[in-house]
């Protein structure tokens, strides 16, 4: 009786589901902006004195980070 009325109810479902009329179309209004452009140029004259670092290797922070190993890392003999 319970797969009956199992039966029963997917097949209600998707009669309603097929029954779904949705064929109404909506129209949008567009609308056209124009884009203005303005470009300015500021002119920084200030002599600033920046530092930056020089490492000897490229990421060298990030290799050693990611190369370590583990103790469940190695092979164990079965």
């Amino acid at each position: 009786m319970k797969t009956i009325a199992t039966i029963f109810f997917i097949f209600f479902i998707g009669m309603n589901a097929q029954a779904q009329n949705n064929t109404t179309a909506v129209k949008v209004e567009t609308m056209e902006m124009t884009i203005g452009i303005e470009t300015t140029t500021v002119l920084n004259l200030e002599n600033t004195t920046e530092v930056a670092r020089l490492y000897k290797f490229k990421n060298a922070r990030v290799t050693k980070a990611l190369s370590f190993t583990t103790k469940r890392n190695k092979a164990q003999m079965a």
